[in-house]
């Protein structure tokens, strides 16, 4: 199990990669590939252990879960199946020896005092490695189905700055103490135990407005970002302005970018197998009921347009597409440290599946390019 907890420790997560490399989605069945291939992602618990185990072994840095609590739409089944990510994360952190778990919670949904308390669960099962991914939610289904009215957009970071106040201070040393603010009001608060020795988890973020991005600078230390079709100079920009902006307040902030990969012996065969599961096998209804619910409709664009960005859809939930052979993969993924980059959270149509031969052929590859250290 993991001996140093401090949070310097915990921003590394425990190893000296340059090029922190994780998983992500897994507890969603098709993962963030909108196919119907038979081959897709389950979601299913023992396919999720076996993807774990495979993944710590193979050195890979960390598994990032998607908070999801009801499939895109009424016609596709996209993201059918989803497990519950703090108890996920609990189960694979009993199950591993090396790897950060994190849990993705929204704030609007989980008590703070309740959720401190599984997360520090969690922590302790982990020998701390558990990490926290708080989002606000965007999706009204969702929030309808808990019966909880969302916010207006910025008044959802004010309660979420609030809620991140309020379980750090049940993490700190801090005992029956009252909390009181615009939105919660606790009293006699006690909390124990605390997280390990005595830091608190790793704490990322993705908001990409103006106000979630400044609450990710203020609150988190790992902050996602989105950088497709950007060029090595592009990223560095997006880099230097999120840190630049951390630093004015103190404060030292690691960058990570999603992406999705296709890896096979040879770039056409990568690019063969893309077009087939991602086009040709492509979850159209789902597609669409993703569009509809961000107000993307034929009625709105020309039928090219929308034609486009129903393709762009149809590649990916948002992640840098990374298609190709060994050499084209890690290439593509040493380039992003040239960024300033520290890392990325990476799907697979079959993450079990096709982790093997990621390990076995690109994780070499970048320790040979001085971005990756041999797993112990």
């Amino acid at each position: 199990m993991i001996e140093d907890t401090s949070l310097q420790s915990r921003m590394a997560m425990h190893n000296r990669n340059s090029l922190k490399i994780g998983l992500f989605a897994a507890n969603c069945s098709s993962g963030r590939a909108v196919t119907l291939v038979p081959e897709r992602w389950s979601a299913s618990w023992a396919d999720n252990l076996r993807m774990a185990k495979l993944a710590d072994d193979a050195g890979i840095d960390f598994l990032l879960p998607v908070a999801r609590w009801k499939p895109y739409g009424t016609n596709g089944d996209y993201q059918i199946d989803t497990l519950e990510t703090i108890t996920w994360a609990t189960g694979l952190l009993a199950s591993t020896q090396r790897i950060t778990v994190f849990g993705t919670v929204h704030a609007p949904l989980f008590n703070p005092v309740m959720a401190a308390k599984q997360m520090v669960t969690a922590d302790h099962v982990g020998g701390g490695r558990f990490g926290l991914n708080l989002v606000v939610g965007w999706n009204e289904g969702e929030f309808e189905m808990f019966g909880v009215k969302q916010r207006v957009h910025d008044d959802r970071y004010a309660f979420a700055q609030e809620w991140i106040d309020a379980v750090k201070d049940m993490w700190s040393p801090k005992d029956n103490f009252d909390f009181e603010g615009e939105y919660l009001h606790l009293k006699a608060v006690r909390s124990s135990p605390k997280p390990v020795g005595g830091t608190r988890p790793i704490i990322m973020n993705a908001g990409m407005s103006p106000v979630g991005r400044a609450f990710a600078i203020r609150n988190c230390d790992a902050f996602f970002t989105n950088t497709i079709g950007m060029s090595v100079e592009q990223q560095a920009e997006v880099v230097k302005a999120c840190k630049s902006e951390a630093r004015t307040q103190g404060r030292e902030l690691d960058v990570y970018t999603t992406g999705d990969i296709v890896c096979r012996p040879t770039q056409k065969e990568a690019e063969d197998y893309a077009h087939h599961a991602i086009f040709e096998m492509a979850d159209w209804k789902s597609v669409d009921d993703i569009l509809a619910l961000r107000k993307i409709t034929p009625d709105q664009m020309s039928p090219e347009d929308f034609k486009k960005r129903r393709e762009l859809q149809a590649k990916g939930m948002g992640g840098v597409p990374l298609v190709g052979s060994p050499d084209h993969i890690a290439g593509k993924l040493a380039a992003l440290v040239q960024a300033g980059l520290r890392g990325i959270a990476v799907s697979f149509v079959n993450y079990a599946d096709e982790l093997p031969y990621f390990a076995a052929e690109v994780l070499p590859r970048l320790e040979k390019l001085g971005v990756r250290v041999p797993a112990r």
